[in-house]
């Protein structure tokens, strides 16, 4: 597939949208969580039923003290049994109730309508004050009566008002019109809420006027609550001002927020997409690392990530070119022998060319075998969990290999401890050598290390490993009786494929990806690898020293 083919990109669908959808997202879940405040607040029904109750308590305290002065005002009849008088209760009711704001009915103890407060006297004649039960306010504004309707209708949406009895006065009316007259005609004093037909509650108390044990009538108080909805709708208008106020704040900081996480995000996918499409080119992530934040994080790990993926690629394609190389020259060798091989010669001469190809093809052999595991190598260590190495243990064992295996001519191995620092002074000498890593790969690279100071010291020489450690740091190194490293080629003996050998050892002995492959190992330990020239006292050189130094303890960001 080529690059850049294939199916579109969510990052390419995402620069289509006019409207981020974490925006939307943001600006969802704040406004809903103030739709939802709002709602619990504008319902208000505890509040409303609060006032509705304290008008009706109003009204039976009044009325106590009302049904009381009646009572006392009572006459007495030619029988000697206390009545009302007409006269004089319709008096006293429409002074008593004026200072109220409410309607007072007297009925007699046999239900007849002796007084209202609304019916004034005049010249012998009644005439009726009027029937409203509250005092007629201004006609509201359009916004208020569209909010109170709409708050209205939540309210009985969320199950408001229970229905009420629709209130009706008759044209001339008795107790038993009133069920709480009825009621108080009998010693008990009981409220009744209605509802009038343009949809006010109306709340009435009904108590008895008694001068003494005698139940002389039924004194009925009555009152709207225009004043209470008023009251309510006002706080619902406060309440609603008070939400547009905070859905305006709250939208600004919402596209703020989104914004300062939509537009970072946007273009950090805008730049891993071109990344993803044009991977040979060195594409910048946007550093937002100043942000100190998770963005600002995810922006310094996808420069790192972006930074180790251009070096990877550039590693893959230098380690292709060398491969090419390397493996070129064994394949141009094996031709021209087979080419010559196929004109024909002496047995000699065949043999001699028979025995090239063979070298060669155990060289592209081992070549190969070289390259393998320098590919899998990153991915091994990438997947695999360090445990504690034992250097001192680690040496031995390799040390008594090298020299079971090494002729009579080799070198010797010789192994040195040396005191160095120590952290902790009751830790054994064991301990102070442990580090966290691969035995196995730990082992390669002291193994490449032993063969090449083998290869490079002169017979009956002496290969040293040393083993100090200083703070949390241990160091390895060995050394050999050689002619040492030339100055110039101190960092290269590192790279791929470079090869230095003695001369009296066979051309492709070795594939030259040893000491690469050890720098590759100790780089993923966070360790340091390197090599210096052993000098004498006169300062010739007599010998090369390739030293290791890896942490006791495992670094957080490692592995």
């Amino acid at each position: 597939m080529l690059w850049g083919a294939g199916p579109k990109s969510m990052s390419a669908a995402g620069r289509r949208r006019r409207i981020s959808p974490l925006t939307l997202r943001i600006l969802a879940i704040n406004i809903m969580a103030l739709a939802l405040l709002l709602a619990g607040l504008l319902y208000l029904d505890q509040y409303r039923d609060g006032l509705i109750e304290a008008k009706t308590e109003s009204l039976e305290i009044n009325g106590t003290i009302i049904a009381g002065a009646l009572g006392e005002s009572a006459g007495i009849a030619a029988n000697g049994v206390p009545v009302l008088n007409p006269a004089g209760a319709r008096t006293m009711v429409r002074r008593l109730v004026s200072l109220t704001g409410t309607r007072a009915r007297l009925f007699g103890e046999r239900g007849g309508l002796l007084a209202d407060s609304q019916v004034l006297i005049s010249a012998g004649r009644e005439v009726q004050a009027g029937v409203l039960f509250s005092e007629i306010s201004a006609r509201p504004g359009l916004l208020r009566r569209t909010w109170d309707h709409a708050s209205e209708a939540l309210r009985h949406i969320l199950g408001g008002d229970p229905d009420l009895p629709l209130y009706h006065e008759a044209r001339r009316q008795r107790a038993g019109d009133f069920t709480e007259v009825e009621a108080a005609l009998v010693g008990r004093v009981v409220s009744k809420r209605r509802v009038s037909v343009d949809g006010e509650v109306i709340v009435s108390v009904a108590l008895p006027v008694q001068h003494f044990k005698k139940i002389l009538g039924a004194l009925l108080l009555s009152a709207g609550t225009a004043d209470v909805e008023a009251a309510v709708g006002d706080a619902r208008l406060a309440i609603f001002s008070v939400f547009l106020a905070a859905l305006a704040v709250t939208i600004l900081l919402s596209l703020y927020l989104a914004g300062s996480i939509s537009q970072p995000l946007h273009h950090l996918a805008e730049a891993a997409e071109a990344v993803r499409r044009r991977p040979g080119h060195r594409e910048r992530i946007p550093d937002l690392s100043a942000r100190n934040d998770e963005i600002g994080d995810l922006s310094a790990v996808l420069r790192d990530m972006t930074g180790a993926l251009y070096d990877r690629l550039d590693a893959i394609e230098g380690f292709a070119a060398d491969v090419a190389h390397e493996i070129r020259n064994p394949l141009t060798s094996i031709k021209s022998a087979v080419e010559v091989l196929a004109r024909g010669g002496d047995a000699t001469f065949q043999a001699r060319l028979i025995a090239i190809i063979e070298d060669d093809v155990r060289r592209l052999d081992r070549l190969i075998g070289d390259i393998s595991d320098a590919s899998r190598l990153d991915a091994e260590l990438a997947r695999a969990e360090f445990e504690p190495v034992n250097l001192i243990s680690l040496s031995e064992t390799l040390i008594d290999i090298s020299g079971a295996t090494a002729s009579e001519e080799g070198p010797e191995y010789v192994l040195e401890i040396e005191p160095g620092i120590e952290i902790d002074p009751g830790a054994s000498r064991q301990d102070r050598f442990t580090v966290p890593g691969l035995e196995s790969r730990l082992g390669q690279v002291l193994r490449n290390l032993l063969v090449n100071a083998a290869t490079f010291s002169p017979l009956a020489g002496t290969v040293r490993i040393k083993l100090s450690h200083k703070g949390q740091w241990v160091r390895l190194s060995v050394e050999d009786d050689g002619p040492g490293i030339p100055e110039d080629k101190l960092n290269a003996v590192f790279e791929r494929f470079y090869t230095e050998r003695p001369e009296q050892e066979a051309f492709g002995e070795h594939s030259g990806l040893g000491l690469s492959i050890s720098r590759q190992i100790i780089d993923a330990h966070a360790g340091i690898i390197r090599v210096e020239n052993r000098k004498d006292d006169n300062g010739h050189i007599c010998g090369a020293r390739f030293i290791v130094e890896l942490r006791t303890t495992l670094l957080q960001d490692d592995n």
